[in-house]
């Protein structure tokens, strides 16, 4: 029996006819709808005429008069969760079973019957069917559910369904649908789409602002404070004391999620746990409704959208996300915990008033708040863009310039992604798709695990293949160890019996069903379900095998204790308890790299052999010579390589003088044009052309080091490409190099002594050296050699610069210091004369220094 109460007290029921006059003159809408208003129920419902738009559905729904006309509708929503919750719902809404009227279909898991109208399905599901089917022929309407989350998936569906109405389908409808988007932003990408705005539900929602009492530690790579989630704990209980009702508590990860859980024991109500890993029989629980007593419901993102949890009057958030990062450098990804963003905060807060009003423990201050940002980061600029380049060059736009898209791909994610497909042959050289790539696209995983299904199942058959592939596609519990193989063994172990206490293994059980399914009518694989055509191998061969094929840059040697270097140049270390802490080669499944950290941290791998390396990264093999500037001198080697793991090395003599070359202005570089021959002479005759390229200009030369190491050619030639090591580096007269960078074509280079010269003739008769190192010109003279010079010795022509003249006692130690001479003999010479006069009798101390005599001599010798 239709629910015909609920259906007509939904508060989206006001913005239907709006929807509808939207679609029908434009062909798309925004639906911006809070949470708890029918958004993910009643719109499907009423678009695909299973409920009227207005008054009483009963009569449409229950098939009385001829009704609404049928439409089918296909709802995409970003999770497995969601998607199976608002099918189950709308079909409870109707009195129904889902796989009736209303059905779902998500990886692994279909209901979906000859009768169903409306059909709820991932993003991933929609893509894969828009990939087989362009026109997505018998479909009316496509709602992509919950837009405002930016994920990769939906971003690119959309981009395929826009191109699909500008192409072959212009009356094919498209809705998208959150409860806080960027509503301008995807009115515009829909083709200036109209935007409907349905009002909020009447029950409001609380805000308390809950910070923790001291500060904590920002959460870093996937690490949480433990006093932060301490903390949580603590508002949950404070909650159940406070309010009424039941209690959601939205926490970053499965981790998080079990320590909190940990520290609510004997809080006085029922503890659950709901998050993508959970068993569907566990999350199904959750969402059906309250028993006698009160729930504390512990989730992460899952439960922020699309899901109504029956009895929840107040919601505890911690404030935190987890998102997508890639090292695009280094080929790891991993998720990262980030803060919140206000659009995801207000989605959570709203879970609290969809029956009654509620109230929101945020754990953070009110001005926090107003610093995080709008909007979660759209995945296609943080994520690893590979899965998403296969789906680009599939879909005939291997650029991806063509799509309509909210924000463009990175170029380097997006080159760094065709890398990878090329390397697994998904793509050909102008990154069009190969036979190989569709093959890929359709397995429905990551590229990188496809290429191991596929390869690996000639090796070892289909079965073993995918059993591989099912455990790195979901990363195991911490609790099976971080080493593949024994990971694999245990899943195992759990899904012979049945995977009832164990929900990872009865997830692995079922994704390795579909693999096999998929792999076995992929074609081209070349084995059948059990062996392969290689060479008999173990488990362990087997699982270190697959893992190589999927990951073949991050193949590892050891280096040291625990330590190994990647094919990929990265190195990464393994935990002291690590199960693959003593082998001699690894293939590393999972890792990530922590920003402070100097190497990745391994939390999967499987071992390896040195033949698996080379047959798993042969792309990345390569013989060579070897020239480089290495422990203070040159070094030539022959060298076999994988990737950046040296195999063999041995000495290489008569090496190419180009390398050498190469080698030695590494050196230089690396240690600095000390390395030359440097005399005297040399560094004065530097100082002064730096001088002339400061004040004059023109073509004197900049001597700098970054300058003089761009152009070796210009100076260090003939002998640099005749030198072979650094002790020939030292003999080259660094002086005489330099000479051939004055401007000789111009004449210039004739006046250098004239403009800089290196020693100026004072009153005394004394050739005195002036000092260009610094700022300034500087001439360290005695006073008394000085007396009757009137102004400032200058240089540098008609620059005129002034020199700095140090003045020194008799004894050559500083007395005064002087850019304009004339006025140190007018002000400043007396108190240097009363001061000294004492001290020096012997030398002359004139009343008027201006007008006496230089001298280098005492009063006696004169």
């Amino acid at each position: 029996m239709i629910r015909d109460d609920i259906l007509a007290a939904l508060p989206v029921r006001t913005a239907l006819p709006a929807l509808e006059r939207a679609l029908g003159t434009h062909g798309t809408a925004v639906l911006c709808a809070p949470p708890g208003t029918g958004k993910t129920t009643l719109v499907p419902l009423v678009l695909a005429g299973l409920a009227g738009p207005a008054g009483p559905p009963g009569a449409a729904g229950a098939g009385a008069g001829p009704g609404p006309v049928r439409r089918r509708v296909i709802v995409a929503e970003p999770r497995r969760i969601a998607a199976r919750a608002a099918a189950r719902r709308m079909a409870w809404l109707l009195g129904e079973r889902a796989g009736e009227r209303v059905g779902f279909t998500v990886r692994g898991e279909r209901a979906v019957g000859r009768e169903t109208v409306v059909e709820v399905v991932t993003t991933g599901v929609l893509l894969q069917r828009l990939q087989r089917d362009q026109e997505l022929a018998g479909v009316d309407t496509v709602i992509l559910d919950e837009c405002h989350e930016r994920h990769l998936d939906a971003d690119t569906a959309a981009a395929f369904l826009l191109d699909v109405r500008a192409a072959l389908r212009p009356g094919l409808r498209l809705v998208a649908a959150s409860a806080t988007t960027d509503a301008a932003g995807w009115a515009r990408l829909l083709g200036d789409a109209p935007v409907v705005t349905a009002d909020g539900v009447s029950h409001p929602v609380e805000v308390v602002w809950a910070p923790p009492p001291s500060p904590v530690r920002p959460p870093h790579g996937m690490r949480v404070d433990p006093a932060l989630l301490t903390h949580v704990a603590a508002v949950v209980r404070r909650a159940l004391a406070e309010r009424a009702g039941d209690v959601l508590c939205f926490l970053p990860g499965v981790g998080e999620i079990g320590r909190v859980a940990g520290a609510l024991a004997g809080c006085g109500a029922e503890v659950l746990q709901v998050h993508g890993r959970a068993p569907a029989a566990v999350q199904d629980a959750v969402l059906a409704g309250a028993g006698a007593g009160r729930r504390v419901v512990l989730a992460t993102a899952v439960a922020e959208s699309s899901l109504t949890v029956p009895g929840v009057r107040v919601v505890v958030d911690a404030g935190l996300a987890r998102e997508p990062r890639t090292d695009h450098a280094r080929g790891l990804g991993a998720l990262t915990t980030v803060r919140v963003s206000r659009a995801a905060a207000a989605q959570r807060a709203g879970r609290a008033g969809r029956e009654a009003p509620g109230t929101v423990y945020r754990c953070w201050s009110e001005g926090e708040h107003g610093r995080l940002a709008p909007f979660p980061s759209p995945e296609i600029k943080v994520a690893d863009l590979a899965a998403f380049a296969l789906q680009a060059a599939c879909w005939g736009d291997p650029s991806a310039a063509g799509l309509a898209l909210l924000d463009a791909p990175p170029a380097g994610a997006l080159a760094a992604a065709r890398s990878v497909l090329t390397a697994i042959g998904a793509v050909d050289g102008a990154g069009r798709a190969t036979r190989r790539g569709v093959r890929m696209a359709g397995l429905g995983v990551h590229p990188r695990l496809a290429r191991a299904l596929l390869d690996g199942a000639r090796e070892v058959g289909v079965r073993r293949a995918a059993e591989v592939v099912a455990l790195l596609a979901e990363e195991p519990p911490r609790a099976y160890g971080d080493d593949v193989a024994a990971a694999w063994r245990t899943a195992r172990d759990g899904a012979a019996g049945g995977g009832g206490g164990d929900p990872y293994a009865a997830r692995w059980r079922q994704e390795v069903r579909r693999l096999s399914s998929a792999a076995s009518g992929a074609g081209g694989t070349g084995a059948g379900p059990e062996a392969g055509a290689g060479r008999p191998r173990s488990d362990d061969a087997v699982a270190g095998l697959v893992t190589a094929l999927a990951f073949p840059e991050r193949v590892a040697r050891a280096r040291g204790e625990g330590a190994f270097l990647m094919v990929s140049g990265t190195g990464t270390e393994v935990g002291p308890g690590s199960g693959v802490r003593g082998a001699r080669w690894l293939a590393v499944a999972v890792a990530d790299r922590p920003a402070s950290a100097a190497s990745a941290r391994v939390r999967l791998a499987a071992v390896i052999d040195e033949e698996t390396a080379r047959e798993a990264a042969g792309h990345a093999y390569a013989e060579r010579e070897e020239v480089s500037w290495d422990g203070g001198d040159v070094v030539a080697r022959r060298v076999a390589r994988l990737g950046a793991v040296e195999l063999s090395v041995r000495p290489l003599k008569g090496a190419d003088p180009a390398l050498v070359r190469g080698a030695l202005l590494a050196g230089l570089g690396r240690e600095g044009l000390e390395l030359l021959h440097w005399t005297r002479e040399a560094r004065g005759l530097r100082e002064r052309l730096a001088f002339l390229h400061r004040e004059v200009g023109g073509g004197w030369p900049d001597v700098s080091d970054g300058a003089l190491l761009a152009r070796p050619d210009e100076w260090l030639e003939p002998e640099l490409s005749r030198a072979a090591r650094r002790a020939d580096l030292a003999r080259l007269d660094a002086g005489q190099a330099l000479r051939r960078l004055l401007p000789w074509a111009t004449g210039e280079a004739a006046r250098l002594d004239e403009l800089a010269p290196e020693r100026i003739e004072v009153p005394s008769g004394s050739r005195v050296r002036v000092e260009y190192g610094g700022p300034q010109p500087v001439l360290a003279v005695k006073l008394q050699e000085l007396f009757g010079l009137r102004e400032t010795p200058r240089v540098a022509g008609e620059a005129a610069v002034p020199v700095l003249v140090h003045l020194l006692s008799p004894a050559g130690r500083p007395a005064a210091v002087t850019a304009d001479l004339a006025s140190f003999w007018r002000d400043g010479y007396r108190a240097v004369r009363a001061e000294l006069r004492g001290r020096y009798p012997r030398h002359p101390w004139p009343e008027d220094p201006s007008e006496a005599v230089a001298t280098r001599r005492t009063n006696q010798r004169r």
